[in-house]
């Protein structure tokens, strides 16, 4: 079984998000693409069996590690016992629920070096993508952003309307502009992780609607009025990889 070592394990933010994404896209395509294969091998004669994901995106059902403690946690023991005892789609849901806090589970075992601002960073990454949960049931997110109509960043800040164009938000009278601050304060930059703040010029990627800094991405307004179409860092790394 692939377990990675303590000493060659992700270290930055960005390094177990992709940890996270890799291990995710495994479970994810264990309980829907190959779902029958992962119910044939889930039999319930068979001894206490895990689900794992791996960072490269594969998926296994085997035995717990044998070691005490683990390299890493440990998924839920047992997915097997269930099988046949519940309703299929319930008992996918379940494995579903499960497997959501494995993976966070095992993002914040690595994460146990990151600071403060860093947690913060991971989770809101791994906060931005559908739960396993979500994706199995069908159901859909409901994603906490800005709306143009609110005035959204308000002043200093950029927002994009859906053909990609560059709008700008008028600044506002100071009593709207303190109501906008408390309706968005929770949200936080995709790069440092840091609050709102109306005073300062944020822009939106136009794939993942993750909102950044300007200066944390290199973006003035000046820069993202020529841009038709934003997409961040961690969106261009992601389509960049093989």
């Amino acid at each position: 079984m692939e377990m990675a070592s303590i000493s060659s394990s992700p270290r930055t933010v960005e390094e177990i998000f992709k940890d996270y994404s890799g291990r995710r896209g495994g479970i994810v395509r264990a309980l829907t693409h190959d779902v029958d294969e992962f119910y044939g091998l889930c039999d319930p004669e068979k001894d206490n069996l895990c689900l794992y994901g791996h960072p490269n995106e594969n998926w296994e059902v085997t035995l717990p590690a044998e070691e005490v403690p683990p390299e890493l946690p440990e998924p839920a023991l047992g997915i097997n016992f269930a099988r046949d005892g519940m309703n299929r789609k319930d008992w996918l849901s379940l494995v579903a629920v499960h497997s959501d806090c494995w993976l966070l589970s095992v993002a914040f075992y690595l994460g146990a070096r990151l600071n403060r601002n860093e947690r913060k960073r991971l989770f809101s990454l791994i906060n931005d993508l559908p739960t396993v949960f979500e994706v199995v049931t069908e159901r859909k997110p409901v994603k906490d952003k800005p709306s143009a109509d609110s005035g959204s960043k308000s002043r200093g800040s950029t927002k994009r309307s859906s053909d990609g164009q560059v709008k700008s938000v008028p600044k506002v009278a100071e009593e709207s502009f303190e109501e906008d601050e408390d309706e968005h304060g929770d949200t936080q930059c995709g790069s440092c992780g840091g609050n709102y703040n109306g005073d300062e010029f944020w822009i939106g990627c136009d794939i993942c609607e993750r909102w950044y800094h300007g200066k944390c991405v290199k973006i003035t307004p000046a820069k993202a009025e020529s841009i038709k179409q934003y997409k961040c860092p961690y969106c261009t790394m992601k389509r960049a990889r093989p």
